[in-house]
């Protein structure tokens, strides 16, 4: 990219009315930013769902200096950055309409092929959380994964630096610009990430760690990753919103279940229950249910405790399953004789006790 059409593509991101969808709208009808700038507006508002409100901005002195100046700091930090179409800018984050025109990035951030997973949850987390989030890190490293988080508190932090304990590639998705790191107790994480991995950002040199921002960065989070792994949430919070971000781009999403009444694992239970996400207990659950290196591992380990306790309705859907295989919700309510919703909640059940797990497209079978 030019440093003219790199000055124009800073511009256009500090116009106000246009947000990330339109800007890639106006750039795809003029060729690239700087045609977007030197086309007449009336040729412009012939685009679909460009009006004159948004184009109202455009030419205004003080975006091209706001631009201008940023740039100037680019170039004084060495800041690297990345364009919607560049062949390095994260290829899932690609496919999602709202995904930023322009990144910035530091450290040594190498995606090519590799699996992209993204571990989010409570920045208040549990020696339960931590625990998981450090044996499902040891588990996954062989698979060399690239881990995405936040570089908050909590989850985040933990799940990344056992990431580097592996020797795996992680990324800090930021709510800042990369002129400070929030919070800044955490500055001492960031030479080793930047060794392996890096940050991304979309926020300028002039942007702070301001709420809005944190759920604005969730989708890049959510966006650039295959699956999305919460490990501990209250009942709301961020890691919800990055994960119905992940189902909205049509990502798999999963949920580490916890104990009834326990407040940070409420968040997950609740998306398991509601079939939002799906439940694991280790990395080996989660390289299943999304079909990795099926040809030299075989399913997850999982074996079933013997003599588990099951009612009647369990007992039922179990031996189903047993003779018919992997069977649809539906089909298991309607050949078992019950109602949907009971299918559903005995079944979450039965999948808590480790005898049932749910696949992708809806489909249980036994263990």
């Amino acid at each position: 990219m030019t440093k003219k059409e790199l000055l124009a593509a800073l511009r256009l991101q500090h116009v106000p009315n246009i947000g990330d969808t339109t800007a890639k709208k106006l750039i795809a009808h003029c060729g690239s930013p700087a045609a977007v700038f030197a086309d007449k507006v009336r040729q412009l508002l012939r685009i679909e769902g460009v009006g004159a409100y948004t184009l109202s901005e455009l030419h205004r002195a003080e975006h091209l200096e706001a631009a201008e100046r940023e740039l100037a700091f680019m170039e004084a930090q060495q800041i690297q950055y990345t364009y919607f179409t560049d062949p390095g800018y994260p290829k899932y984050l690609k496919h999602c309409v709202d995904g930023p025109v322009l990144m910035f990035q530091r450290g040594n951030i190498r995606l090519g092929d590799q699996r992209v997973i993204s571990v989010v949850g409570t920045r208040s987390i549990t020696p339960y959380g931590r625990a998981f989030c450090e044996r499902f890190i040891e588990e996954i490293a062989p698979l060399e994964p690239v881990i995405v988080s936040g570089f908050a508190y909590g989850v985040d932090i933990c799940v990344q630096r056992a990431a580097m304990a592996h020797n795996l590639q992680t990324i800090g998705c930021l709510a800042h610009g990369l002129n400070q790191i929030y919070p800044p107790v955490h500055q001492r994480f960031v030479p080793a990430v930047e060794e392996n991995g890096g940050f991304y950002t979309e926020f300028w040199s002039t942007s702070h760690p301001e709420r809005e921002n944190f759920l604005k960065r969730n989708r890049i989070i959510a966006g650039m990753s295959e699956a999305t792994v919460v490990v501990e949430s209250a009942e709301k919070g961020g890691s919800l919103v990055t994960a119905d971000l992940a189902m909205g781009y049509h990502r798999d999403v999963f949920a580490v279940p916890g104990r009834v009444g326990d407040v940070y694992s409420s968040g997950c239970n609740n998306l398991i229950r509601h079939h939002k996400a799906q439940l694991i207990t280790s990395a080996a659950d989660l390289i299943y249910l999304m079909g990795w290196d099926l040809e030299e591992k075989e399913a997850p380990a999982v074996q079933r405790q013997l003599f588990v306790e099951m009612d009647e309705a369990e007992e039922a859907i179990y031996h189903y399953l047993q003779q018919h295989g992997k069977q649809l919700l539906d089909a298991i309510a309607l050949q078992c004789g019950m109602p949907v919703f009971k299918a559903t909640s005995t079944l979450l059940n039965m999948e808590m006790k480790g005898v049932i797990r749910p696949l992708p497209g809806k489909l249980f079978e036994a263990i």
